[in-house]
This record gives structure tokens, C-alpha cells and sequence, in this order.
């Protein structure tokens, strides 16, 4: 793609169009305009950032949790930035590449309920195995707490309440009552209960 000589683009659209990370195969413009909500121009600023702080074209599970850890000072954000790393990295190869970045946060950002409510299942779904258990809720819910930071000195009021929190929204998920939470179940507890949409805030973090 040609780009003028005083296009403060240059330089970064033939990095982004021919330079080949060492880890991971590049993604054409289009496809990415094609693949999310964002525009060219997004995409292009967000690509430049990327490149800065992850030249290899890839953000391993150790950078992230660093990055975390940035955001969340007070508390402890290893487990709870483990399984947003999880959700990210959409090809489950231990990284996340651009394109996985992009994708991820235009369905977070700029999609409809149904697709954030897709993405928050697929963090609650712990071993990916399409249905979220009792545990992996309180997997979820207690890397929260830790993320905020919490008091060691409360710490068995902290647990007492975190089991009955997942006590009363699992039971609210569970619509048929079988022990397990599916994709559907929990898109439609969502979509009808406005108390479980809050509860389910759990990206505002991001």
C-alpha cells in the first residue's frame, strides 16, 4: 500500500504490512477492519502501541499478569489476569497476538450485549469445556476479590461471603437445576435478570 512521504503513517504501514514478528505471522489491514468494529485509523494508532511495547508480535501470559499488576496495586492480580489472559488468547497457544487483542476488545467494546455476555462465559468457563461449574464460578469470583485487594485479618468473612455470593447467582444461573451452567442458560439468566448483569461486571477493569 503506498503511502505519501509526509504521512506521519509511513514509517508504521511498512512495518505493519511487511515486517514479519518472530513469533507470529502478521495480519493484513483489511482483514482486521473486516474482523472487528474499529477503523482503519484505530487499528492503526493501536498497532503502532503494540509494536512498542511487544516487537516479537506477541504478549506472553508474564507480560500481561505485569501489566495487571500495574493497574491493580492494592491487590493481587496473577490469578484473575491468568484467566482474562485465557480469554484472549484465542488460538489457546499461550500468547496473545494482535489480532487476538483486536478481535477480543472490539467484542468487548463496540459489541452488541449477546457478544460481551459470550466473552464473559468464555472467562467464567475456566477449562473450556462449554459449561461453567459451581467452582469455576468461585474461581472467578475469589480471583476478583484478590484482584481489589483484600484483608487478611477478614479473610474467613471474605470466604463466607464469597461462597454465598456464587451460592445465589449459580442458583439463578442454573436454570434447570442440573449442577452445571450452559452458553444458553447463561445468556438468557443474563438477558432477564438485571441484579446478574451487574454481578457479571467483571471486565470494567480491562
Amino acid at each position: 500500500m503506498a503511502t505519501p512521504p509526509d504521512s506521519p503513517y509511513g514509517d508504521f504501514m511498512m512495518t505493519f504490512e511487511t515486517v514479519r514478528p518472530v513469533k507470529h505471522k502478521p495480519v493484513k489491514l483489511e482483514e482486521l477492519c473486516k474482523q472487528t468494529k474499529f477503523t482503519r485509523q484505530e487499528i492503526r494508532l493501536m498497532y503502532r502501541g503494540f509494536k512498542q511495547e511487544c516487537p516479537e508480535g506477541v504478549v506472553q501470559e508474564d507480560a500481561f499478569k505485569e501489566i495487571y499488576a500495574k493497574f491493580f496495586p492494592h491487590g493481587n492480580s496473577s490469578l484473575y489476569a491468568h484467566h482474562v489472559f485465557k480469554a484472549f488468547d484465542l488460538n489457546s497457544n499461550g500468547q496473545i497476538s494482535f489480532r487476538d487483542l483486536l478481535v477480543s476488545l472490539s467484542q468487548l467494546l463496540r459489541g452488541t450485549a449477546y457478544d460481551k455476555l459470550k466473552f464473559a462465559f468464555k472467562l467464567y468457563d475456566v477449562n473450556g469445556d462449554g459449561c461453567i461449574t459451581k467452582a469455576e464460578l468461585t474461581d472467578i469470583v475469589s480471583s476478583v476479590h484478590e484482584l481489589m485487594g483484600r484483608s487478611s485479618h477478614n479473610r474467613h468473612v471474605e470466604d463466607k461471603q464469597t461462597r454465598e455470593h456464587v451460592e445465589r447467582l449459580f442458583k439463578k444461573l442454573d436454570l434447570n437445576g442440573d449442577g452445571v451452567v450452559t452458553i444458553d442458560e447463561f445468556i438468557q439468566s443474563c438477558m432477564q435478570d438485571e441484579v446478574i448483569t451487574e454481578s457479571l461486571k467483571v471486565f470494567e477493569g480491562l
